[in-house]
């Protein structure tokens, strides 16, 4: 039997992937029992990975490096492709205020933990392993890890800390939670308050009766630089038409009038009233609405159309259509000429049968060439990623160049590529489960070799003194800046319950709370919110964990 001992004990490439599978298998396997209504999913890979190292598993360290360090640039990269496209969009009205209450949350933290280290024999290489514990942010540990090599520092310190920590920052923001929504929430803070999303259309009909505006082209009215806007459908005599950029409005004239809702009041003046019909119902029939017109969506699935202007391709004037929404990646957006299109863009077209036949057959509207992630561009995505973390970027007082290295640098190119990719003609769209598949994957690596490498030290740390103090210092790091800034946002911003435990459970990179959150609140505010925060937190988190070590660089040496 001595074959099968060392299938599993004796280093090698086989050895490695055995041992890797079975903590990974496993790990998912139990991450999906659910204890008090709460379930750890991919997390409980990290601790399955530290009971095999407890138990005398381990494989090759060079082995244990690579995968590790392959499985966090995947995982950084895909979730910045994930929230690349709606990642600027977050800054803007209730996203900005929601942000600035989300990296408040983040800079108490870190104030926090620094000052911990002046008055606790915790080193900052340790506390700042404690700190991405707490705030169970995996990627920050990475990145943590990388500048620790880059200054030739021992990296089981950081990963014994957050490994320590994690548990208890996952029930310290629920129980956090659960106390703000007994002792600090009113009555009026449990009222839903709904979010306005800055990219959600808004329908609305106008009739037209300001006198400044008979005879003029709807091109005339774009361009006056009132707000932006998308006439679908223009009825006048009885009949309804699709009116092209050089159609003259008449008096009486009835507009359906795709915008936004903040821009409803203006667009009222402009055109002079605004029917009472509600057309935002999600169970309408646009299709019965008149029997001349229809509504269908159409996938962009050619590549040639990536990163083209919807006015350039002219789809109005040759085939007497109009696109009135694009859905990208969940968001809805406004069609104006200038809008960039994507593989992947969902358009709602309005027309006749025939001619939408027509501009189907332009985009392509094959859902199933859209199943083939482009593996060419994820892996030049992760290239720039690795070339941007690789930059020196020298700052005053620091004695060593702060690089993003492999967390910060593919998480950046992520967003920009998500974002910005189609300009240059790039392919970045890929499928929401390509995506997880990939997120998952390098994730439960990273997990899966981070547990294996801290494991032979975890049990042994735990019940020493100073392990008891990473505990209690983890909970503080956890619990004090998300009631502080709970009181803040109800109080000061008057952000209602559910808001408020969304940017809480976003600014914490904790999936598991939200989870809480969203069984106890009858709404969608805590996944909007946490969806608005969640990405600017990860990025400045990643970037923060970093800085700690640098600024702080005489006291670890």
């Amino acid at each position: 039997m001595e074959w099968l001992y060392n299938l599993f004990f004796e280093h090698s490439t086989l050895q490695a992937i055995i041992v890797l599978s079975l903590v990974i298998s496993i790990g998912f396997t139990l991450g999906k029992m659910h204890i008090c209504g709460i379930s750890l999913g991919v997390t409980f890979v990290f601790f399955m990975g530290i009971l095999a190292g407890h138990l005398g598993f381990s494989i090759d360290p060079q082995m244990l490096n690579y995968a590790e360090s392959f499985g966090l640039v995947i995982f950084v990269y895909a979730l910045g492709l994930q929230v690349g496209p709606g990642f600027f969009s977050s800054f803007r009205r209730e996203g900005y205020q929601l942000n600035l209450l989300g990296i408040g949350v983040i800079l108490i933290g870190t104030v926090i933990a620094i000052g911990l280290t002046t008055i606790t024999p915790i080193s900052i290489t340790e506390m700042t392993g404690i700190l991405c514990g707490a705030t169970t942010n995996t990627p920050a540990l990475g990145a943590a890890q990388q500048t620790l090599k880059q200054l030739n520092e021992s990296t089981s310190e950081a990963a014994l800390g957050c490994a320590v920590t994690y548990p208890l920052g996952v029930i310290g923001v629920i129980l956090a939670i659960i106390i703000i929504k007994k002792f600090i929430a009113r009555p009026s803070d449990m009222q839903e308050h709904k979010l306005e999303d800055p990219n959600q259309t808004y329908i609305a009909t106008f009739q037209v009766h300001n006198p400044a505006i008979f005879n003029k082209s709807i091109h005339e009215l774009v361009h006056m630089g009132y707000t932006k806007f998308v006439i679908s459908r223009l009825w006048r005599d009885g009949n309804v038409c699709i009116p092209t950029s050089d159609k003259i409005l008449k008096e009486n004239d009835r507009l359906l009038v795709i915008t936004t809702e903040k821009d409803v009041a203006v667009l009222t003046v402009l055109f002079g009233e605004q029917e009472k019909k509600d057309w935002n119902k999600e169970d309408i029939d646009w299709n019965a609405i008149d029997s001349q017109l229809i509504s269908k969506h159409i996938v962009i699935s050619r590549p040639e159309i990536n990163g083209k202007k919807l006015g350039a391709l002219r789809l109005r004037n040759i085939y007497g259509i109009n696109i009135s929404r694009v859905l990208r990646s969940g968001i809805q957006l406004l069609a104006t000429p200038e809008l960039i299109l994507q593989l992947g863009d969902r358009l709602t077209v309005v027309g006749e049968a025939a001619a939408i036949k027509n501009v189907e057959k332009v985009l392509g509207n094959t859902v199933k060439t859209l199943k083939d992630p482009n593996l060419g561009s994820i892996f030049i995505g992760i290239v720039l990623g690795l070339i941007i973390g690789s930059i020196p970027i020298t700052l005053p007082e620091i004695s060593s160049p702060v690089k993003l290295g492999l967390a910060g640098g593919p998480i950046i190119a992520g967003i920009l590529i998500g974002r910005y990719g189609p300009r240059f003609h790039m392919v970045t769209y890929t499928t929401r489960s390509a995506n997880l598949m990939l997120r998952g994957i390098g994730l439960s690596l990273y997990l899966a070799c981070l547990g294996l490498d801290a494991g032979s030290h975890f049990f042994d740390t735990v019940m020493r003194p100073e392990g008891l103090l990473w505990i209690g210092t983890g909970f503080i790091i956890t619990f004090i800046p998300v009631i502080i800034m709970a009181i803040v946002a109800m109080r000061r911003f008057h952000l209602d319950f559910g808001s408020t435990c969304g940017m809480l459970c976003g600014s914490m990179a904790n999936p598991m709370a939200l989870n809480y959150a969203s069984d106890i609140i009858p709404n969608d505010n805590p996944a909007v919110s946490y969806a608005t925060v969640y990405p600017l937190c990860m990025f400045i988190r990643v970037i923060i964990a970093q800085l700690i070590l640098l600024l702080f660089y005489q006291s670890i040496v």
